[in-house]
């Protein structure tokens, strides 16, 4: 199954390391980072999920649950989370799904069988309240994800459906950002009252605070 920006997240049901949940039930009104990695008790995982967990309070900042996956049982990632706490100096506190029979794997199409028949690859998907998939990154399993480029894309979302804008090129939060060509000049005048630069009709910088 292949899914694209803009699809509906599919709903799943599955034990995790807090207990057993439905996907969307436990995502509520929130964003989540759903997100999966190849294997328990594996280096480049374990400095992801810690680095997730060291991230905690910028991820409930911005509203957003993280949920990781891999192909492993309940047993070894309550195994494995001791490890990562330790060597990562820190606490996992979200869950992390159980999928040892790969049908959420599948489902989410994070197995890539020219990587590995078995493990998943580390997918992101990046989904919104309304439960739909609003960006994806695939990084190969020896690859570890960026995360300051995760958090820095949910910002870019948010303020994009917050403020009607979009953003440049290694945009981060607080710099200008562009109106989109959509909105007519005078519309933008009304929009932003706080101005705006006309580099060229298309390219409008603005500021939003």
């Amino acid at each position: 199954m292949t899914l694209r920006i803009g699809d509906t997240a599919p709903d799943f049901d599955v034990p995790t390391t807090q207990g057993d949940i439905s996907f969307h039930d436990w995502m509520g009104d929130n964003w989540c980072f759903f997100f999966s990695h190849p294997a328990d008790f594996t280096p480049v995982c374990t400095t992801e999920m810690g680095r997730t967990a060291q991230l905690s309070a910028e991820f409930k900042d911005r509203n957003v649950k993280p949920l990781g996956l891999s192909t492993d049982g309940v047993q070894e990632h309550l195994e494995w989370i001791k490890d990562v706490d330790d060597t990562q100096n820190t606490q996992v506190d979200f869950p992390i799904v159980a999928d040892s029979d790969k049908k959420i794997a599948e489902l989410y199409d994070m197995i890539h069988p020219n990587e590995s028949d078995t493990a998943a690859v580390r997918s992101v998907f990046i989904i919104d309240p309304d439960k739909k998939i609003r960006l994806t990154m695939t990084y190969p399993m020896s690859v570890g994800r960026n995360f300051d480029e995760i958090l820095r894309a949910i910002d870019a979302l948010q303020a994009g459906d917050t403020n009607g804008i979009a953003t440049p090129a290694d945009w981060s939060k607080g710099e200008k950002v562009i109106i989109p060509p959509s909105v007519s000049n005078e519309d933008a005048k009304q929009k932003f009252p706080q101005g705006f630069e006309e580099v060229r009709p298309y390219l409008r910088y603005t500021n939003i605070g």
